[in-house]
């Protein structure tokens, strides 16, 4: 049934077979038994170090005079609305067709203000949130070293972390003495 030529491929894979099954069979290898992991809630880390909560309170100041003066600015829009819709009945057409363009081209002035801000605002969010993120990473790097860590994982990257193996707090204690 079998031929010479079919019988001779089987010998091979038995073979490998085998090899994986030996392999498999033998204990961990020592360098598994010294895998030292550990986890950090990196925004947590960032948000909780005492340089960003500087940076907060400076960038939440910053954030609510914005807030109130596009506010102050959004009732003047409003109120030329209202005026222009009291006195549309009684202005001539041509006069109504002026103010409505003023109008238009302070709502578009309005919202490219508006626009320009948050942009500006979530940049400098970001800034300020790399920077920190670069100091905290050599933080990390540095726990990593001293504590002899063979690797430290994002919290976010596993699905479960004994609470033992969290470092956020360390990092943070250790970012806020340098």
């Amino acid at each position: 049934m079998f031929t010479r030529f079919s019988r001779l491929w089987l010998l091979p894979v038995l073979f490998s077979f085998t090899a994986v099954f030996l392999l498999l069979a033998q204990p961990a290898p020592s360098f598994a038994r010294d895998l030292r992991v550990g986890v950090i809630d990196i925004q947590k880390a960032v948000s909780g170090t005492k340089e960003w909560k500087k940076e907060f309170l400076s960038f939440k100041a910053t954030f609510n005079r914005e807030k109130k003066l596009i506010s102050k600015k959004e009732e003047q829009l409003k109120k030329m609305i209202e005026n222009l819709k009291k006195q549309g009945m009684v202005l001539n057409s041509e006069l109504k067709k002026k103010k409505e363009e003023e109008v238009l081209k302070k709502k578009r002035e309005f919202e490219r203000y508006v626009q320009d801000r948050n942009e500006d605002l979530a940049k400098k969010e970001k800034e300020i949130t790399n920077r920190i993120l670069r100091k905290m990473a050599d933080v990390i790097n540095k726990i990593g070293k001293e504590k002899n860590f063979t690797m430290i994982l994002e919290k976010k990257v596993g699905l479960y972390f004994d609470n033992s193996v969290d470092l956020t707090a360390l990092a943070i204690q250790a970012y806020n003495k340098t």
